[in-house]
């Protein structure tokens, strides 16, 4: 027997406004007045900024103001370079190229909002009839599930930070939500067209980040034909068909830059080798990893995840059950074998879990979501108020132990009111507590009610850390002040700077400071940039007597870390 009963007053749809004014309010801070940061962040927008003011050549052979960038594919910096083709000029590089991630952002949450959609709405997803009628339409069931996975989608901890970033990883979330999109749309209705389109998705997807995920995901979806007891001799030929297209996408890349050899290179053989690395099976890092970080990466999706497991356990060979659990068992298997794991793995599960969560909210008992609520209001809101008094607190000195703790971390930081950040946190927060008070004088007998709070409350805390300590934040993470002092050292006749600096140090320096590096194919240059340690005499590095010391700086807030520009004696 199906575990839902639930009256048609249970589906009331968010207003569309309402998830397009979320949705805004998630991706905009953080994109708007952020500088690159020092990881992956400015890395990748070093290759974005290359290409977009580069040479074709530097569309097959991604780099870095010449450091080759071997791994991952160019899908996710093609995006980036043609937004600061188009927009550069209006809205500067940095910006310009974020109009990509904004993008991609919404093709992510559209996906998951579609996939729950169809799902939703089918014949064996629907809850029990009620004896005296009552029980909702099918598409209102739908678009009401749908919601909801959006809401535990944009709720969860582990893509905030993550969708932000100018990187390969949100689009390859995006673009798996579109793989699972396809995906249900070919086993709703198998035929060659909703093959094809699985296997474009599936190329963009080998585009973006290699072809071990794709392959992993094609044969999930193998896997979901054969729990569905669909025909396999048919299965077969539409996902050969959906294999032949993905290669075609990818060949869209691979062709070129195999025959034309940018700079002398071969980046497909160097992608092939990096895809090959992926295939290594690591140690029990990524296990530890899995189980240590995980906990609060899928937060809020995986409790309702697996309770939605559990409930619907005597379903087992239901569209909507068999599809989410297949993916994030491959997408598990993938991070749990990766030689070299990262956070950033983790975010291939998010789309499928947050899709079982959904329905994991159909059989919640209501003290099980009042909890969650609570925990919510409590948490997020005790969260709000440790930032406003940490913010005060950097502005007047009272209390002075805040204060304290907040400009220890930036040393030489001078804080200052930026009012139209701090209206938008005012109002961010004014907006929490209006949402808060709906939740709880009115109690909405609605499906989503369990999650709006813990999305509402996500969103205000990272209003109030991308609005009131963004210039935190940048004076912290950010290498521009370093990389302008560097480039006001720099002789006037310099050609050519030969470096040590990880990809992200190179990029800021590239594009803050207009240092020109070295090219693909190397050289002799007479300016060096040498970066080591202050701290750590093991990674002190001293050229020969032949160069001569003409600047020496560091970032303000790392005692650490200390760059240095040499010039070669004539």
């Amino acid at each position: 027997m199906k575990p839902v009963r639930l009256p048609a007053a249970a589906t009331r749809t968010l207003p569309r406004w309402a998830i397009f004014a979320l949705g805004l309010l998630y991706i905009l801070p953080g994109l708007i007045g952020r500088e690159p940061w020092k990881n992956d962040d400015a890395a990748s927008f070093g290759v974005m900024w290359t290409m977009a003011h580069g040479t074709w050549q530097d569309w097959l052979w991604p780099n870095i103001a010449g450091l080759s960038i071997t791994d991952e594919g160019p899908l996710a910096f093609w995006l980036g370079a043609l937004g600061i083709k188009l927009f550069g000029w209006a809205l500067g590089d940095v910006l310009a190229a974020r109009v990509a991630t904004l993008g991609i952002f919404l093709l992510g949450v559209s996906a998951v909002w579609y996939t729950t959609f169809n799902l939703g709405r089918r014949p064996e997803a629907q809850p029990l009839r009620l004896a005296f009628g009552g029980q909702p339409e099918p598409d209102d069931f739908g678009r009401t599930l749908a919601d909801a996975a959006v809401l535990i989608y944009l709720g969860c901890l582990g893509l905030l930070v993550h969708s932000h970033e100018t990187t390969a990883e949100p689009l390859q979330v995006a673009l798996l939500a579109l793989t699972l999109y396809r995906s249900v749309r070919y086993m709703e209705l198998p035929s060659l067209r909703n093959a094809a389109l699985a296997g474009m998705a599936l190329g963009l997807l080998t585009l973006t980040r290699g072809w071990v995920v794709p392959a992993a995901l094609l044969l999930a979806l193998f896997a979901c034909t054969r729990f569905l007891a669909m025909p396999a001799g048919r299965s077969l030929r539409d996902l050969g068909l959906a294999l032949l297209v993905a290669a075609g996408v990818t060949a869209l890349w691979a062709v070129p830059a195999l025959l034309a050899r940018p700079y002398g290179q071969e980046p497909l053989a160097a992608w092939l080798a990096w895809n090959a690395a992926q295939l290594k099976v690591g140690g029990f890092e990524g296990l530890r990893n899995f189980f240590r970080v995980g906990i609060w990466f899928f937060w809020p999706a995986w409790p309702f995840a697996a309770w939605a497991v559990w409930a619907w356990r005597r379903q087992s060979n239901l569209l909507h059950i068999v599809v989410p659990i297949t993916f994030v068992t491959a997408a598990a298997i993938l991070v749990l074998l990766n030689p070299l794991p990262e956070q950033g793995h983790l975010l291939m599960l998010l789309p499928p879990l947050a899709i079982m969560a959904a329905f994991g909210l159909l059989t919640m008992q209501r003290g099980a979501i009042n909890a969650i609520d609570w925990f919510s209001v409590m948490v997020l809101t005790l969260c709000a108020a440790v930032l406003w008094i940490f913010y005060y607190a950097q502005l007047t000195g009272w209390p002075a132990k805040p204060a304290h703790n907040v400009l220890k971390l930036i040393p030489g930081f001078t804080p200052e009111v930026r009012w139209p950040a701090l209206l938008v946190g005012l109002c961010a927060t004014a907006g929490w507590f209006m949402l808060v008070h709906w939740r709880i004088s009115r109690r909405p007998a609605v499906l989503w009610r369990a999650v709006v709070l813990s999305s509402g409350g996500l969103i205000l805390i990272w209003i109030l850390l991308m609005t009131l300590f963004l210039p935190n934040v940048n004076y912290s993470k950010s290498y521009a002040a370093v990389a302008r002092q560097a480039a006001a050292a720099l002789p006037a006749d310099t050609d050519c700077v030969q470096t040590n600096v990880t990809p992200a140090q190179r990029a800021s320096f590239a594009y803050f400071g207009h240092l020109p590096f070295t090219g693909v194919n190397g050289g002799q240059c007479r300016v060096l940039l040498l970066q080591d340690s202050i701290k750590n005499r093991s990674l002190q590095q001293q050229p020969d007597a032949e160069w001569k010391l003409l600047w020496e700086g560091r970032r303000a807030s790392d005692r650490s870390e200390r760059f240095r520009l040499f010039q070669r004696a004539p």
